[in-house]
């Protein structure tokens, strides 16, 4: 009988998706910098990479990752956005960009952040760093420490403005990994990157993004300068419900980050569609189940799976569901019963597990004795 159990069995479908077959997409633009990559936020897939994993100085891209953990500390309740934070002389020392805050006086949390995220205040960044964790080595501990929970394996920071240091490195596919996070798990902090101007002592800066005001699909996220790294910037558009994500590293000035990062995000959006393949909790299929108090079960897949495509594509997607032949009770809602997945010309673009929709219990006993001799029959 256990034998029986493990057999499985497959259902092809192909689903009469709407749309026009299209050949592949042209090959990106040819990009000058350092390093760069294209992702889409929600699939995660990559459309454009040059020396992705390569270590490179980011600059003031360093920010991006103070920011994160400050982020952390405020959901955890270690500080808040109203707490006043006494300005040390290292912080107003510190050299750089600054959004002019003075040693001995009181600033917001919240003042600092935008101060930091807008203007790119290195002076910003060590006070939050010192308020956050003590002293601004200690934070840098915090950061590195974030890095490797983010799976950002190129990655090592020496301090929290982005000032330049031969062992503070990161790449652009750990920035990517970073900035999604980021956008992820703190969409309303996320807003200030896309603010055009701050004023702060009297002193009106503004945000260095030049996209922001070239193209308004574009709602962040941070530049990055010095002589080492080159002109930085990381951008984020959105445009239909599609988010994608480009990095561009080590480039020869302003215009020339923002040309570029331009030109990603638009070979992106132009050659490229997302879509949710498979919605959260999506029923897949109902069920036969043995020996339970039910003889059926609907099977979901938990989490949603977006997919990005050529576009006009969806027409061509195959999609296999792979389902245990015998499905018997007792079930519970993380036991794996099958898997789905999406092909396109013979790729496998997305898969995932299937599970009941609840729990099963075993039945009594005439259920299971019955049950038993039509899966000998069977």
């Amino acid at each position: 009988m256990k034998n029986i159990f493990g057999l499985l069995f497959v259902v092809l479908i192909i689903f009469p998706l709407k749309g026009i077959t299209q050949s592949k997409p042209p090959s990106p633009p040819n990009i000058a910098a350092k390093g760069y990559l294209l992702i889409d936020f929600k699939s995660g897939k990559i459309l454009a990479e040059q020396a992705s994993s390569e270590k490179l100085d980011p600059a003031s891209i360093t920010k991006l990752m103070t920011a994160y953990t400050v982020f952390k500390s405020i959901k955890s309740g270690q500080i808040g956005l109203d707490d006043e934070v006494l300005i040390s002389e290292k912080a107003w020392r510190t050299q750089g960009s600054r959004m002019f805050i003075e040693a001995g006086k009181k600033v917001k949390v919240t003042d600092l952040l935008k101060g930091m995220i807008i203007q790119s205040g290195n002076d910003a960044s060590v006070a939050l760093a010192e308020h956050a964790a003590g002293t601004e080595e200690t934070f840098v501990q915090i950061m590195n420490q974030l890095a490797i929970d983010l799976g950002m394996s190129n990655t090592n920071y020496t301090n929290s403005t982005g000032l330049s240091n031969n062992n503070h490195y990161t790449s652009a596919s750990d920035i990517a990994k970073l900035a999604k996070a980021l956008i992820e798990e703190f969409p309303d902090y996320y807003r200030w990157y896309s603010e055009k101007q701050y004023t702060f002592n009297g002193i009106k800066q503004s945000n260095r993004n030049s996209l922001l005001w070239r193209d308004e699909s574009v709602d962040g996220i941070k530049t990055g300068y010095t002589e080492n790294a080159g002109y930085c910037l990381v951008a984020s558009a959105e445009r239909e419900g599609m988010r994608l994500i480009s990095i561009v590293l080590g480039t020869e000035s302003a215009s020339a980050r923002s040309s570029e990062s331009q030109a990603l995000l638009n070979y992106g959006f132009r050659f490229y569609e997302t879509y949710s393949l498979w919605g959260e909790n999506e029923s897949i299929s109902n069920e036969r189940v043995w020996k339970g108090e039910s003889d059926s079960t609907e099977l979901v897949v938990k989490n949603q799976i977006f997919v990005t495509l050529p576009r006009n594509n969806k027409n061509r997607v195959i999609i296999k569901k792979i389902i245990n032949e015998v499905i018997t009770a007792p079930i519970n809602t993380n036991t794996k019963l099958g898997s789905i997945q999406a092909e396109l010309d013979g790729e496998i673009i997305a898969k995932a597990s299937l599970y009941s929709s609840e729990i099963i219990n075993e039945g009594n006993f005439f259920t299971n004795a019955w049950d038993e001799l039509l899966i000998l029959l069977k």
